[in-house]
């Protein structure tokens, strides 16, 4: 019993390290945020009084590296990226913290490859939230999540809160990163996703836990095996995956069903929520995917995974295209 209190009291003292380490980042990041943002706020003002321009920045750089040969960070590249960073968020000071809660490179990734406020703000949190690193923000940034995200139709079954499952689970995955040749099966893509486990939770979300591939179920005196079985932290149940390399069909609604339901009967915990069921296939015709979920009890997604990603320019078409449509139908419904 005394070494079992022994090695709690010394994770206690681990979890005070671990904590101070994590403040004492966020300190170094933080400060180095406000730096960039003055001097940003400095040349910005001088070019705009004095008509500073890039040969003033780049004579400014190589005063600083005659000063301090090894310090880094202060190229004329980097001092025009400052004075772009303070002008592009110096109207929007309810972001501040955000901005210092995110990386130098995090945020030159998000001014440089967004358009708008609303997705700016977007990546910023994302990435505060998930703790990205570059390269994984980059990723996203440009399989266009943000669009994908809008784009997305609402298919989430009704029993589950809208704000909830928004941003949780989605109705399109770009799965490119698998790398899969044509033709493939279901067990070529299943082995690829077991291969590329962390892509692929960065593609689904840092919540999801996976807890096992072809997760047996027994029911009365028959064996059966859900493809993927994950456990999602913020909806607090079960996630079960069908994996289809074919077009969405009827029938995959009940197996699904059925899989749920065995989940729901022998595997949850009695504190879980009930658990989530998510059809993986190619393609998903919107009225099928509709009719097959119209009188379904359980909590099940369809969506589609592609295994090439999908230009940004497209999805920008594709959004602006829907939001013409809504803004037709309301402009309908005002006129009747």
């Amino acid at each position: 019993m005394g070494e079992i209190v022994k090695t709690e009291m010394f994770d206690d003292i681990l979890n005070m390290i671990y904590s101070a380490k994590k403040k004492a980042e966020f300190q170094v990041n933080s400060t180095v945020i406000d730096l960039y943002w003055n001097i940003g706020e400095y040349v910005s003002n001088k070019a705009e009084s004095d008509g500073w321009g890039k040969s003033t920045v780049k004579a400014l750089s190589d005063y600083i590296l005659s000063k301090e040969p090894g310090i880094r960070g202060y190229s004329s590249q980097n001092i025009w990226r400052m004075k772009q960073f303070y002008e592009t968020y110096k109207d929007h000071p309810e972001l501040s913290t955000l901005l210092r809660e995110n990386t130098w490179s995090n945020n030159m990734h998000i001014v440089s490859k967004t358009k708008d406020y609303q997705e700016k703000k977007f990546y910023l949190e994302l990435a505060s939230k998930e703790k990205y690193q570059a390269r994984e923000l980059a990723r996203q940034i440009d399989s266009g999540y943000y669009e994908r995200i809008l784009l997305s139709n609402g298919k989430a079954p009704s029993a589950l809160e809208p704000k909830k499952i928004s941003g949780v689970l989605r109705d399109m995955y770009m799965l490119e990163f698998l790398d899969l040749p044509e033709p493939y099966k279901e067990f070529d893509l299943k082995k690829a996703i077991l291969r590329n486990m962390k892509k692929f939770l960065l593609e689904f979300g840092r919540d999801f836990l996976f807890v096992g591939e072809e997760y047996h179920v027994q029911v009365g005196n028959n064996d059966y095996y859900v493809d993927l079985l994950f456990y999602h932290r913020e909806l607090q149940c079960l996630v079960a995956i069908d994996l289809k390399i074919d077009d969405f069909k009827p029938e995959y609604m009940g197996k699904m069903d059925f899989y749920l339901e065995a989940l729901d009967r022998d595997v949850k915990k009695p504190h879980e929520n009930p658990s989530v069921g998510m059809i993986l296939c190619k393609n998903a015709d919107t009225d099928v995917v509709e009719y097959s979920l119209s009188r379904s009890l359980s909590q099940t997604m369809i969506s589609e995974y592609k295994t090439k990603l999908i230009s940004k320019d497209v999805l920008r078409e594709k959004l602006a295209e829907l939001y013409n449509i809504a803004e037709e139908e309301s402009e309908n419904s005002q006129q009747r």
